[in-house]
């Protein structure tokens, strides 16, 4: 046998090597995604029409429930590999922590499908601010007046919205007012502290860190 020979049945002997390596690995990838798959034919609308009871955040909220205790067993019971079973229990602890806002739009008619309205009412708004302002990005515009970007232009689309706007002005009493003033304010200020984070991350950590030095000194030690 030639060396080119010798060389090109080396090369396919390593070749059927790693694809028997890997073959168990993606037999994992397989079942994980599988676990995707069976989780969003239960949330997804239209699949949940195809099933003989009717569609209601009830029914769904059972089958994501049963669906759920049907994991937990499996986690426990089945001789998952370690890849699976840190992936199965990240799934459910996702889905336990999202459980009470899945289950909410199924008794909607008007739930839209997808996303794709709010993200074109997203870019009529980053449109309007760059012609009145000039400027490309509007972060800084966006992390100063929150989510008063978005009411103030669907206040004055028509005068039916500023009517409504009117009769909820006229309902809303002081300690109503405080409390979502107060819910505002945390939101910007998260908002603005992932911003900071990301972009300014040097001066924000020492920040924090001057600010835990003035706090540790002016505890009185016993």
């Amino acid at each position: 046998m030639s060396r080119r020979c010798e060389q090109k049945l080396t090369r396919l002997q390593a070749i059927v090597t790693e694809r028997a390596t890997w073959a168990e690995h993606l037999r994992q990838v397989k079942r994980m995604y599988g676990w995707l798959c069976e989780v969003e034919a239960i949330l997804v609308k239209e699949a949940a029409r195809t099933l003989a009871e009717p569609v209601s955040n009830e029914s769904v909220g059972r089958r994501l429930d049963a669906w759920r205790e049907q994991m937990v067993q499996l986690l426990e019971t089945s001789p998952l590999s370690e890849l699976e079973q840190e992936s199965l229990r990240e799934l459910l602890q996702v889905l336990s922590n999202l459980r009470p806002y899945l289950v909410q739009c199924y008794e909607r008619e008007d739930f839209p499908r997808t996303n794709n309205d709010m993200e074109r009412s997203i870019r009529a708004l980053k449109t309007q601010y760059r012609r009145v302002s000039g400027r490309k990005n509007w972060n800084a515009y966006l992390l100063r007046y929150g989510r008063c970007v978005a009411y103030a232009p669907w206040w004055e689309q028509d005068e039916t919205h500023r009517h409504h706007l009117q009769r909820q002005i006229a309902q809303l009493d002081r300690g109503r007012w405080r409390e979502l003033r107060q819910q505002t304010t945390r939101a910007q200020q998260e908002q603005l502290t992932r911003f900071r984070f990301r972009h300014k991350r040097s001066s924000v950590l020492a920040s924090l860190e001057s600010r835990w030095t003035e706090a540790t000194q002016s505890v009185s030690l016993p």
